[in-house]
């Protein structure tokens, strides 16, 4: 993993101009439960990167950079609550309980603006992102995806899957 990480790292040094590679790769192995944590990104397609440090914490960002969302976690709804009171043709599952069992965190809305400040993603494909509480009580959740340019961020139902969207996930290193 550690091989894919810098080689990713050196073609992308778009994601984390200020880095150098040594510097990420001294935290990654003082933190080996990282390097398993994006080995279970890696193998659902995540394809992921550092993005440079959190601007609250000093830690280095390591989200999904996959230019569309994660094949391996697509066709889900939001959370376990939604997927639960889906009686008719439930998904798989849901984002959120497949977060939790690869250890990751669903993007922000940040973070996901972040991200696509970055470069381009989801131009076809959109991804879940963390809800807030107000507007998951009512039933809904939210998502984005890059359209004409612009980053949109839109609701639906919790409940609701699509075979092109899924989720981008992080963690902190």
């Amino acid at each position: 993993m550690l091989d894919t990480l810098h080689k990713r790292f050196d073609a992308n040094i778009n994601l984390h101009a200020e880095l150098r590679w040594e510097d990420v790769e001294k935290r990654l192995m003082a933190d080996p439960s990282a390097l398993e944590i994006l080995s279970r990104m890696e193998e659902t397609g995540g394809e992921p990167d550092t993005i440079g440090p959190d601007p609250e914490t000093g830690r280095l960002i390591f989200c999904d950079c996959s230019k569309e969302t994660p094949s391996g976690r697509r066709s889900l709804c939001y959370d376990e609550e939604a997927l639960r009171k889906r009686a008719k043709n439930p998904p798989s599952g849901s984002a959120e309980g497949k977060a939790g069992e690869m250890g990751i965190s669903i993007m922000t809305e940040e973070l996901y603006r972040k991200l696509q400040s970055l470069g381009e993603f989801d131009l076809r494909t959109s991804s879940w992102i963390r809800t807030p509480d107000e507007v998951r009580q009512l039933g809904g959740a939210l998502f984005c995806e890059r359209r004409y340019g612009k980053v949109f961020t839109f609701h639906n139902g919790a409940d609701s899957y699509y075979s092109v969207r899924g989720f981008r996930g992080f963690i902190l290193v």
